[in-house]
């Protein structure tokens, strides 16, 4: 009710369902002007509690040995119902958006069979469908799941389901998409799980979990989600802030539009939403967990339940917020910056490439978050009386460096017009930056620096982490030939179809490329000179086949590359550039600089592989010399895995629920 009502009156005071019908011109009815606001709150509502209670299930709540405990199944359950709803109202808010768009009431859409006829050509109306196509499957599957895993899983999927509305919307037409669209999925991101797991701890705590013991000790499964969410809580509004502010930014050309726009007045009042909910949080924080401590559930109940309301009100406004137009951008917009977001840079030189850099939200925060926790796990060792290579922590921002040159430098800025530096940034994310992340070893940072969930069986971020590692599909593509097609053939698939095309037109589209860059080479990059345990592990003399294997294919690919004069043709031409060489000239430029780059990397892996190799044969000689008590490098991240050496040097599996496989297994088995 507070969702609702807080949109009504936002709506009305916006004006998103108050439009003046000018006679003459076409109009979808009073129903598709309400419905379809409506639906989409009805639509976020669901998504949340989705969220909310599959989140409840697989974090918030501990685990038990068998699986999911009872209480947290009843959680899953729960997500089967509420996610049927959302697929419905996914459902209902496509019909009115055809509706809206074709300006066509919605009996006339469906009496004329304009539905199946549009929804693949609007992309509004592809991202409904995939959302109802995903809630489908998480209702569905929600029936029978009851393991972690599983849950994890839909849980995923719920997320993923979250963001194709919001990534269609104002932002894709905004006038700085790389600030735009990252900040409205960072937002729907942070915001859904936080309202979500609220919800679902005020439910629990009236509910009587609070009076559920969870260990032996007698904590309460109300107090130990409390103080996960409380946590998480603070991340999440963290980047609420953070993206809240960046679409702010981009969507009012003056900050005086704050206070004149009727988009502005209802951003002020989101805002102070917000500021309250953080005021609640900290109320939380300092009164209300000590109270659930001291078995007293009713004291966080009250003011988790009035938390949740003001929430949904403020999810109410922010649907409003989609249905009122921000504040336009006066004068006329050139080809070349409607299909880039920027108009087109003066010519290509050296100096510009150091100096016209442009900020790119998502690379910003993942570069600042991958820093971050580095150097957390980093300090975190040191304060235990652990040692950490300093050169590894060098290796990793030296590679973060390189993303940050590569996404916001002018490499950035001319690689959607000119091919020759597109492939330039290519071949850094993808050959050159993956070798130094993959030397820092971060998964053996990771693990050492994570503490073991404090309940037995419960599975907290390092158990999630060890269970990836070991998990079936992490065996498959870390398989060495497996690895390099994924490397060799992404490359192909991807310049040789019309992915590349799609890709430059979208900006998440672009967004996902770089991101497979990085992703591919780490993965093929881990298997040949990664320090890190890893499901196969393959001698040295195989690590420098596998990589003489794969030189050929990337000078074939330059050398094709060089002669595919017609490559994503579309999207360069209409851009209309003046200066620099012609389409042909570059591509050709650009073939080349895949054929020649290659060499760098090849020679930094085969050192690194080399140098490997001497440090391992040299290894039995230090151990003999070492003093009593010294260990290898295995055998600490087998110590901090909670196993012990075998007689083979195969660790014992620490607990029954994860198995660890190890890098080194004897073939012999040991009963």
């Amino acid at each position: 009710m507070a969702a609702l009502a807080a949109f009504v009156l936002a709506a009305l005071a916006g004006g998103a369902v108050a439009q003046t019908v000018i006679p003459g011109l076409w109009d979808a009815g009073t129903l598709t002007r309400w419905g379809l606001p409506l639906t989409r709150l009805v639509m976020d509502m669901c998504a949340t509690v989705t969220v909310g209670a599959l989140l409840m299930a697989t974090v918030l709540l501990p685990a038990g040995k068998d699986g999911l405990r009872p209480y947290a199944i009843s959680y899953v359950r729960a997500a089967s119902w509420s996610a049927a709803a959302w697929s419905v109202a996914a459902a209902a808010n496509l019909v009115l958006t055809v509706s809206d768009v074709l300006g066509e009431p919605v009996g006339q859409v469906l009496s004329r069979n304009e539905l199946r006829n549009y929804v693949g050509r609007l992309p509004q109306g592809t991202a409904l469908l995939l959302v109802v196509l995903m809630s489908v499957m998480v209702a569905v599957l929600s029936r029978t799941t009851t393991t972690p895993g599983a849950a994890m899983g839909l849980l995923a999927l719920a997320f993923f389901a979250l963001l194709p509305p919001s990534l269609t919307g104002h932002s894709v037409s905004s006038a700085n998409p790389e600030v735009a669209v990252t900040g409205v999925a960072l937002h729907i991101a942070a915001v859904v799980p936080w309202v979500g797991g609220l919800a679902m701890l005020a439910w629990h705590a009236l509910a009587g979990g609070g009076a559920r013991a969870a260990t032996d000790a007698g904590t309460t499964t109300l107090e130990i989600a409390a103080g996960r969410f409380s946590r998480m809580a603070l991340w999440c509004y963290v980047a609420v802030g953070v993206s809240g502010l960046a679409i702010a930014v981009v969507s009012l050309p003056h900050p005086s539009g704050l206070y004149t726009t009727d988009y502005g007045r209802l951003m002020l009042v989101k805002t102070a939403a917000f500021v309250c909910l953080g005021y609640l949080g900290w109320i939380h924080r300092r009164h209300t967990l000590p109270a659930v401590a001291a078995r007293k559930p009713r004291a966080f109940a009250r003011l988790a339940a009035v938390e949740s309301a003001m929430m949904a009100g403020t999810i109410g406004v922010a649907v409003a917020l989609t249905r009122t137009a921000p504040p336009a951008v006066s004068g006329t917009e050139s080809i070349a910056k409607s299909l880039l977001g920027y108009d087109l840079p003066p010519p290509l030189t050296v100096m510009r490439l150091v100096t016209l850099w442009r900020f790119d939200l998502f690379f910003a925060v993942l570069v600042v978050a991958l820093g971050a926790a580095y150097l957390a796990g980093v300090m975190r060792l040191r304060r235990r009386g652990h040692h950490w290579q300093i050169g590894r922590t060098v290796c990793w921002f030296f590679g973060l460096v390189t993303i940050v040159i590569a996404t916001m430098s002018g490499v950035a800025t001319y690689s959607p017009i000119l091919f020759s530096v597109h492939m330039a940034q290519h071949m850094v994310l993808a050959m050159l930056t993956p070798i130094f992340l993959v030397l820092a070893a971060p998964i053996t940072l990771t693990v050492r620096a994570l503490r073991p969930a404090a309940i037995k069986a419960d599975r907290g971020p390092r158990e999630w982490v060890l269970v990836i590692l070991h998990s079936r599909a992490m065996k498959l593509i870390t398989h060495p030939a497996v690895a390099t097609i994924i490397f060799v053939a992404s490359t192909y698939a991807l310049y040789f179809t019309p992915l590349f095309e799609a890709a430059m037109r979208a900006h998440l589209g672009h967004i996902v490329m770089l991101i497979s860059f990085l992703l591919s080479g780490g993965l093929f990059y881990w298997v040949l000179i990664g320090t890190d345990p890893a499901p196969h592990r393959l001698h040295y003399s195989d690590r420098i086949l596998v990589l003489s294997v794969t030189v050929p294919f990337h000078a074939f690919l330059g050398i094709s590359l060089m002669n595919s004069y017609g490559l994503a043709s579309n999207w360069y031409n209409p851009l209309g550039r003046t200066w620099g060489p012609s389409y042909a000239s570059d591509v050709h430029t650009g073939g080349s600089i895949a054929w020649a780059f290659g060499e760098i990397p090849t020679l930094i892996v085969l050192i690194a592989i080399v140098f490997q190799w001497l440090l391992q044969d040299r290894r039995p000689a230090r151990s003999t010399a070492s003093r009593p008590g010294s260990v290898s490098h295995e055998d600490e991240f087998n110590k901090e895995n909670g196993g012990e050496k075998n007689g083979c040097g195969a660790p014992h599996p620490p607990r029954p629920e994860l198995p660890y496989d190890g890098p080194h297994l004897c073939q012999e088995k040991h009963k």
